[in-house]
């Protein structure tokens, strides 16, 4: 209880800072407020600023004595909501008990925008008494709960996810109720990441070379990489392109040396999983194609295999168990050349991403809402393995399909799958996965504490398989194997690297931006004369 107390302390205190320093530098200008959202566009990023609604309101009324129906109006107005997550779970609920005894005016005024909504609602909708319940921002639950992204959406003017296929799973899914009465609210902005961090700075010697042959507009306007689509058939260009991913790999190479005293081999692959540990973002996917080619070079060890570095980093949860033992599985007894770099941090996947050849992003289809990491990767000439989930499918259809490994069970098919899923089909019917698993199972990674990766197992076994591991297992590792024959062709993989950087354009943070501006904050650009700017 303390901790959640905390989080939502900082919450409020955060976002009541940031609302009265707003309002008063607006008084310093305007003596109403008519002009509020004119002058003021305050994006919700997810759920955890959404106690803004009721304390704008607070503000509004108590404070500043506006009327209800005009308060709401300007709150409306001047708030927007970005959804970052389709996993229910991951939407803020508080109780009603920690809001009382926290925040007890807030508390009256969700209440009251509450009961005027579902007024709205049931005018609306006048015999769908379980619509209703479903889209009240009071969960009538055994313990009464606040639904925070209930209270966003109601609250805000525009409501978005981050890539094509998650803003429709929040039309179709998630917020369908929401969507049916508020169509005109719901809209798109694919995620984007800035060139001048996460190309320009991390990888100057991929940016020198680029900046060489094509100029240096691509910093400021990142479809100018598209220049580079003929150079990737000429050789000089492709071998000039893999001594750059070479410099870049002995440098992770020294860095991990040093910071892990683990010698690994630059020729090798380098398989990278570098993400938040999640079951959905299925690094135990990856773990379980790992045992599976140490099997395949155990069963013969005279046959000639690709070199794989296998390369994961991330940090789970403080409480989540399952993720912790994940880790403690990849770290147990070495197969292979596999990594897992430990505090991972920004300044690491600057050191990460300018060496990878091959991008793990290998989410169940339908989880992921978008993910920066697959573009990060990309932009830095790292081919994608991964499935049709998040901006993965909007990367395919820039970089073309025949650049992209893709694998898996697609959205529909995963919710076709779901009820009717029983994962003990995949173990009986596949020697190669039932091995894995019982090896698993019975202590082999494990040998002193023999039953330590038992609810691993029983997780996708007893416990159904919840994101479809088993589902996917034979679709990957064919995938895999894929990935290691077009790796042995030098020249194919480059050229495929460079078509991958090339498609990069519309994943610049500058695009998404400017849809957020134009779209929904109605904010205008100004021109910047740098050269008499004074940093």
């Amino acid at each position: 209880f303390e901790g959640k107390e905390l989080r939502l302390k900082q919450e409020y205190f955060f976002v009541s800072a940031t609302l009265q320093d707003i309002v008063r530098r607006y008084k310093k200008h305007y003596k109403t407020f008519d002009k509020f959202p004119d002058k003021n566009a305050i994006q919700l990023n997810d759920t955890h600023p959404a106690i803004a609604i009721p304390e704008l309101m607070r503000i509004l009324v108590d404070v500043e004595g506006i009327a209800w129906e005009e308060a709401w109006d300007i709150t409306v107005s001047t708030f927007a909501y970005t959804n970052h997550t389709v996993l229910p779970e991951a939407l803020e609920k508080w109780t009603v008990d920690l809001f009382s005894y926290l925040l007890p005016r807030h508390l009256q005024i969700i209440y009251e925008i509450n009961h005027r909504f579902l007024n709205e609602v049931r005018y609306r909708y006048p015999n769908d008494e379980a619509r209703f319940v479903r889209m009240s921002i009071v969960e009538e639950a055994p313990e009464k709960r606040i639904c925070m992204a209930h209270l966003a959406i109601v609250g805000s003017h525009s409501v978005n996810g981050v890539a094509a296929l998650h803003s429709e799973i929040l039309k179709d899914e998630l917020f369908k109720d929401f969507y049916e009465m508020y169509p005109e609210r719901f809209n798109n902005k694919t995620n984007g990441i800035t060139q001048r961090r996460w190309l320009k700075k991390c990888n100057p010697k991929l940016s020198d070379l680029i900046s060489h042959k094509i100029g240096d507009g691509w910093t400021s306007d990142l479809y100018q990489l598209q220049q580079l689509r003929p150079l990737a058939d000429k050789a000089s260009f492709r071998e000039e392109w893999r001594a750059v991913k070479r410099a870049n790999k002995e440098h992770l190479v020294d860095l991990i040396k040093r910071e892990n005293n683990l010698i690994i081999d630059a020729s090798s692959m380098f398989d990278c999983q570098i993400k938040r540990l999640h079951e959905y973002k299925r690094q135990l996917l990856n773990a379980l194609h790992v045992i599976t080619a140490y099997n395949r070079i155990k069963d013969n060890p005279n046959k000639e295999f690709v070199p794989r570095t296998v390369i994961i980093g991330g940090k789970a949860a403080p409480g989540y168990k399952m993720a912790k033992l994940i880790i403690k599985l990849i770290n147990s007894r070495g197969l292979l050349k596999c990594v897992f770099l430990a505090n991972y941090r920004v300044s690491l996947a600057e050191k990460i991403f300018p060496a990878s050849d091959l991008s793990e992003q290998i989410s169940t289809a339908g989880t992921e809402a978008s993910g920066t990491g697959n573009m990060k990767f990309a932009l830095n000439g790292a081919l994608t393995i991964g499935t049709m989930d998040g901006a993965n499918i909007e990367i395919l259809e820039e970089v073309g399909q025949d650049n992209i490994f893709i694998f898996g069970l697609k959205t529909n098919e995963v919710k076709e799958l779901k009820p009717k899923y029983n994962p003990y089909d995949y173990y009986n019917q596949n020697q190669e996965l039932k091995r894995v698993l019982d090896m698993i199972r019975d202590g082999y990674f494990s040998p002193h504490h023999r039953d330590l990766f038992h609810p691993i197992i029983d997780s996708l076994l007893k416990g159904g398989d919840n994101y479809l591991l088993l589902a996917d297992y034979a679709s990957y590792i064919d995938c895999q194997e894929q990935v290691n024959q077009t790796y042995l062709d030098k020249e194919k993989w480059a050229k495929m690297a460079i078509y991958n950087v090339a498609g990069m354009g519309k994943f610049s943070s500058d695009r998404t931006i400017k849809q957020y501006a134009d779209e929904i904050w109605d904010a205008k650009s100004v021109l910047v004369d740098m050269t008499t700017c004074s940093l």
